[in-house]
């Protein structure tokens, strides 16, 4: 017996680097390279999943987190 999936939209997020990691512990440096920020100002759009969570909730005092849909990224 098949069971269906529904469509459902995946939710994504805009992360936005609105501070420097210099000054921090290095990790932090880390944790902001391996979600994709280079720069002071830079954005980038990630799936919403666990583990982005987690690296967002390390460095929280650094960024800026919108709720978008994925559709809209």
């Amino acid at each position: 017996m098949a069971t269906k999936k529904k469509a459902q939209k995946e939710k994504a997020l805009r992360i936005t680097l609105v501070k420097s990691p210099i000054g921090y512990e290095k990790s932090q440096g880390y944790t902001a390279r391996s979600l994709g920020l280079r720069r002071m100002n830079a954005s980038v759009v990630q799936k919403d999943t666990p583990q982005i969570r987690g690296m967002i909730n390390k460095i929280s005092h650094l960024l800026k987190v919108e709720e978008i849909d994925d559709e809209t990224a």
